[in-house]
């Protein structure tokens, strides 16, 4: 996102005034109550589709006098190499919640990216392969936006252990909230199990963390739930969260 120098310092303060007022241990709810009475629909909502849980407690939690009574935005990276089983899950969530679906793609399709930097950069860059698909195109997305908001959870990696609730995110120049970053693993599960939230299938599969297919395997017996992404290499993000 290109920000001016004013719209920068205004969205620095509002992200520091709001995780002033709301304080380290404001609830999901709170939090996206006041992205909504802050940005209006001014905000987008970024959802991988491995669960519904975020789309599914926003929906709860927003006032739709908040944002002017239009629909939520949830924005999805296709990024040419999901499992279908996540496409599925994109387009389930889409008919259940009466949202405003924003499906990002990159560039070029893996065929063009093929020929262009040759075959599978998955596989031969995976970092140049994650920046074209994932980073180029979700920079671009948010640039209308004065905010978006994510599901990362500390408890999912050790480089997202301290995820701030809000703050202004520098990679992509706007207001970040993570209405999720201090729940647990149990209080994920239970609120899938209470609220009956829909889930990718690759997850009783086996799969705990769910990225591209190609880059994508069953992590082993007791091992890291995020070992199975881009195994066998030292990559452990894609570059979304550097913030």
């Amino acid at each position: 996102m290109t920000s001016t120098t004013t719209d920068t310092a205004e969205l620095r303060e509002i992200a520091e005034a709001g995780a002033q007022l709301l304080g380290p241990d404001a609830s999901a709810e709170e939090l996206l109550a006041w992205t909504a009475e802050t940005f209006g629909n001014d905000f987008i909502i970024a959802a991988n589709m491995q669960d519904a849980v975020l789309v599914d407690v926003a929906s709860k939690a927003i006032d739709p006098g908040a944002v002017h009574g239009e629909k939520l935005k949830v924005l999805f990276l296709d990024t040419g190499y999901h499992f279908v089983e996540t496409l599925g899950t994109r387009d389930a969530v889409v008919d259940i919640y009466d949202l405003d679906l924003v499906n990002v793609e990159p560039e070029q399709t893996p065929a063009q990216q093929d020929s262009a930097l040759g075959k599978d950069l998955f596989a031969t860059d995976p970092a140049e392969c994650c920046r074209l698909r994932k980073v180029v195109p979700l920079a671009s997305a948010l640039t209308p936006y004065r905010a978006w908001v994510t599901g990362v959870r500390r408890v999912e990696a050790p480089t997202r252990a301290n995820a701030p609730l809000i703050s202004f995110d520098e990679g992509f120049g706007l207001v970040k909230i993570n209405p999720l970053a201090a729940w647990s693993d149990e209080q994920f599960q239970n609120y899938i199990d209470a609220h009956g939230v829909l889930v990718n299938p690759l997850v009783d599969d086996g799969y705990p963390s769910i990225g591209c297919a190609p880059c994508t395997v069953k992590p082993a017996a007791g091992a890291d739930p995020r070992s199975g992404r881009w195994a066998g290499s030292a990559k452990t993000e894609c570059g979304l969260h550097a913030s």
